[in-house]
């Protein structure tokens, strides 16, 4: 990185560490301190990426049992610009005042507020709800809960991203894999409910609180395993290096005025805009393919009601395996994985082939080859943008430029999401 100076001793580090050719110009170490035993560090990230998305996955998974108590509101849809709005609105605040606060405090904030929002779901069926159709007071509580779920998305996401962005590629790989593994876990879910429960009043409130409860946990884990990390000698080591570097940029530079931080995150955003265009349009052909056109526009003779969780589990499986292959082989051409994110674009008319085309492309099969595709182009992609960009500014920007990629990542499922509204295949 810009301003530091590298060694043979550093070089070896991060060789051994398996990273990027950025990383070799990391400020002068001890080979010893950055190494991580048994991996701890990697699986407390890997399950903290898993943790910041299952409350997301809980509410819209538990989707059927809230359209069963409120069937004249469009729960799907409604839940999703709440959580989508106040998360991005969240993060801009973040990205600006970043530079004034912790972001290990943020995180600890952030899981607290999980909690407290899926909390919200089981207690209320128990104490107030029981099962009712139309008690629309519960719906408001409801979207407030998710709304309170988007501002806690924005805390741990952010911090997450940002501190992975400040440690070697495969931290970030890990929090990235660790997304995809909440679809699956989910999925996972989901396919045992539909198998145990029956879809009456009874088996949907079971369905909606196992997801909550499991979540529940998942986030008390999280909690634990945060407050653990900052005690391994490979995460003391990389904030010892942050430290270092910011001090050195206050010598050089002096004290960080708001005038000074402004051009700073500018210059951040200049260097990213790239990188956070291509996971913009990523995210902008998911999200307006998926799960939307999933659960709504195909059909199966065969599977029935079965087809929608196959496709969905199919793709999140997809997803996982993309994101895990960037531990053995990433794209670190900006002008490629840019080039490849805007290139998925061409799932359109393969979706409208699979729609509208010959008979044989409308059947399970190429719809589900293609589903698969689409989970395994947007996992491998984003994890490559995701590990390469923060590589790509100072060590002390690294994590400003992780929170500016969530930022984008939000902005392209919100387009994503109002493109599959308008959008009728």
């Amino acid at each position: 990185m810009d301003g530091t100076s590298t060694s043979p001793t550093a070089s070896a580090a991060a060789i051994d560490d398996y990273e990027s050719p950025s990383l070799l110009l990391l400020p002068k170490t001890d080979t010893k301190t950055s190494q991580d035993s048994y991996h701890l560090a990697y699986l407390i990230y890997f399950i903290l990426g898993t943790g910041y998305l299952i409350p997301w996955n809980a509410f819209i998974t538990a989707v059927d049992y809230f359209s069963y108590l409120y069937p004249d509101a469009p729960v799907d849809r409604v839940f999703a610009v709440v959580y989508m709005v106040v998360g991005l609105i969240c993060l801009l605040f973040i990205v600006f005042f970043s530079h004034k606060s912790n972001a290990f405090v943020r995180i600890n904030i952030g899981l607290g507020l999980f909690i407290v929002s899926l909390l919200v779901v089981p207690v209320m069926d128990v104490t107030y709800i029981k099962g009712q159709i139309g008690v629309y007071g519960g719906f408001y509580i409801s979207v407030a809960a998710v709304g309170l779920s988007g501002i806690a998305d924005a805390l741990v996401q952010g911090g997450v991203i940002g501190a992975a962005g400040e440690m070697p590629e495969r931290y970030m790989q890990a929090v990235v894999a660790g997304t995809a593994a909440s679809g699956v876990l989910i999925s996972i879910l989901r396919i045992f409910t539909k198998s145990v429960y029956s879809q009456d009043e009874i088996g949907l409130r079971k369905s909606a609180n196992l997801y909550f409860i499991v979540s529940i946990v998942v986030m008390i884990i999280c909690i634990v395993l945060h407050n653990v990390a900052h005690r391994l000698p490979v995460i003391k080591h990389y904030n010892d290096l942050k430290i270092e570097a910011v001090n050195n940029e206050k010598e050089e530079k002096g004290v960080l005025s708001e005038a000074l931080w402004k051009s700073t995150l500018w210059d951040v955003v200049g260097t990213v805009k790239w990188y956070s265009l291509g996971i913009v349009m990523l995210y902008v052909v998911t999200l307006a393919i998926f799960p939307g056109y999933i659960t709504e526009d195909v059909h199966s003779e065969v599977l029935q009601d079965w087809y929608p969780i196959i496709l969905i589990t199919s793709y999140n499986v997809f997803d996982l395996f993309g994101k895990s292959l960037t531990s053995f082989y990433v794209v670190e051409n900006s002008k490629v994985a840019i080039g490849a994110s805007f290139g998925r674009l061409l799932f359109f008319p393969v979706y409208l082939a699979c729609l509208h085309g010959p008979m044989f492309l409308r059947t399970e099969i190429p719809v589900t080859i293609v589903t698969c595709l689409l989970g395994l182009t947007n996992g491998y992609l984003t994890s490559c943008l995701m590990m390469v960009a923060p590589k790509t500014v100072p060590l002390q920007h690294s994590e400003t430029a992780g929170i500016v990629l969530v930022l984008f990542l939000v902005v392209g499922l919100a387009i994503g999401s109002v493109v599959s509204w308008f959008w009728v295949i």
